[in-house]
Formats: structure tokens, sequence, C-alpha cells
């Protein structure tokens, strides 16, 4: 089955995915040159689909189709995951306007044109990826995590690709963490890992209640869990819940983003950054995704 999804406003749909190729290998989201490959569950199965694009930056259409399905619940379930991975729920024009007072995003804009951050559709998927990303380079965290989801995700084939479901939270709770340990996980983060998988799979923690709670509710629902942090709340708010004023002001990248761009290199604590992206208010989340971009603007430039 197959269904278009025609883009309100602007998407540069190769450069708002690349994030699932430029660090490495990721098993759960297949990006080749043309067409992005996942899996959905739906009624307890995992079903792959596949994504392609035409148009341009102002006109993109999103081919969406589930290769080998006839039933219209699953298509509709990968459509609304794609409308996620893409951020079209994301006010790109309301940003774009305020950027457009700002020295350093008003520059940024015209190259970045279309740049949507991308929603992680799962909200356990997304705290997983956040274990294994602390405290490690980006590359060293796709390759940790493109272990984990080959030995305990659900593979599928997808238009004649393998594609991964992301591990369940039931499986990862069974997990030994001598088997997380040998995927070159800390004894910390693989405890971390499991007892999350456990919380979750018990009801003792409702991930998907948290889209109903606010920010300040949901970082104090996150931090409760061992070895999540500020850091991890906060990126969950910007890259799952979508919410426009969350600033993940504790991340390092982050914070060399703000002090090249503002401060002449020169170092800034959380709470600076904080301030700083208060004045941009419900787009601080564009702005960051926009300023981390920059940045690798600039290193490919160098």
């Amino acid at each position: 089955m197959k269904t278009e999804i025609r883009v309100e406003g602007l998407l540069d749909v190769p450069r708002t995915l690349q994030r699932f190729h430029l660090w490495g290998e990721d098993p759960a989201n297949r990006l080749s040159p043309g067409v992005f490959r996942r899996a959905v569950k739906v009624a307890g199965r995992w079903r792959g689909y596949e994504v392609r694009w035409t148009g341009s930056v102002e006109g993109a259409r999103l081919l969406v189709s589930t290769p080998g399905e006839r039933s219209a619940r699953v298509l509709e379930a990968a459509a609304n995951e794609v409308a996620r991975l893409c951020g079209l729920e994301l006010d790109l024009e309301g940003f774009y306007r305020v950027a457009a007072g700002d020295p350093v995003l008003g520059s940024l804009v015209p190259r970045l044109r279309g740049l949507r951050p991308t929603l992680a559709p799962q909200p356990f998927e997304m705290l997983v990826g956040s274990v294994c990303a602390q405290q490690v380079n980006l590359s060293f965290a796709f390759a940790v995590k493109a272990r984990l989801v080959r030995r305990f995700g659900t593979a599928i084939e997808v238009g004649g690709h393998t594609v991964y479901g992301f591990p369940e939270a039931e499986r990862l709770a069974r997990a030994r963490v001598s088997e997380l340990r040998r995927m070159q996980l800390t004894t910390r983060k693989s405890e971390y890992i499991v007892g999350l998988g456990r919380q979750v799979a018990s009801g003792a923690l409702d991930l998907a209640a948290l889209g109903g709670c606010s920010n300040e509710e949901v970082v104090e629902a996150l931090t409760a869990v061992r070895g999540f942090g500020r850091w991890t709340a906060d990126w969950f708010l910007a890259r799952h819940l979508g919410r426009g004023d969350a600033c993940a002001a504790g991340d390092l990248a982050v914070r060399r983003a703000f002090e090249h761009f503002y401060n002449r290199g020169r170092p800034l604590d959380e709470a600076a950054v904080r301030r700083r992206a208060a004045a941009w208010g419900p787009y601080q989340n564009m702005a960051v995704h926009y300023l981390l971009a920059g940045r690798q603007l600039g290193a490919a430039a160098a």
C-alpha cells in the first residue's frame, strides 16, 4: 500500500534525514540515496515501510509505502512516524521569522533552508539511544547502539533490505549486563538500559503518558530513573516530544556552538546558555538544531 504526504512549508528531506547515517550505521533507521526504511509495530507485529521523496524544498512530497502489506492501519502508523521523523509538526516558518532578527541564525537559515529537527517516534528507543550517547562521541554511540539493535532487535525484510525493529523494553529487561558489556557498553550503562527496560515493561514508568505532562513534570519523571539526568530529559523534550522551548544547555556540543557563535569561543556555563536561548521562546529547540548544523557546516568547510 502507498500514500503521499504533501508537505506544507519547506522541507529539505536529505538534509533533515542525514543524521541517520552521518555518524555511522543505524540498523533501525536505514537511509540510502533516495530512500529511508524503518519498521513500525502494529497489533503486536513489526511491519516495514519505505519513504521516498520528490519535489523541491518548497514543494516536497513524501511517498510512504508498506511493501507486501494490505493493512490501512499499518500504512497510517507508518505515515504518522514519517511526519515525526521529518519534523512536520514544527513551526519552521515561525522560527524563520524569529531567526531573521538574530545575526547568527539569520545567516545560517539561507544555508540550511528547509532543515527540520527529526523527532524520534518511539520514547523507549530515544532513551536507550541517549544512554548509548552519554559521555562518548556520536560515532562510537552509533556503533554501540547498532550492536544492541542487531542483537536484541527484530530483523525484517523491507523491499529486499533488512531493517530492525528497535529492541523492546521486555526484551532488554531480560538482558544480562554481561551481554551488554560485550557490546562495549560500560557496566553502569548496561545496568541503566536493563533497569529502564524493567521499569517500562512493568508499567512503573509510563513513557507514553509523558506527552501529556509539562516540561517540569517530564524532567522530574525521567531524572528519577537511575542513570538519567537533566541532559537526557532535555533531549527527550526536544527530540521526542518536540517541545519548542526545550534547550539541552548541558550538552557539550550545544555549549560549544553557543560559545563559537555568540561568545567568541570563550567558555559559557549551562545557566548562561539557558539565558541566551530563552530569548527565542518557543523556538529554542529549532535554534539549537540550526546552531549545531551550522557547526557541522563549518567543520565541513574546514
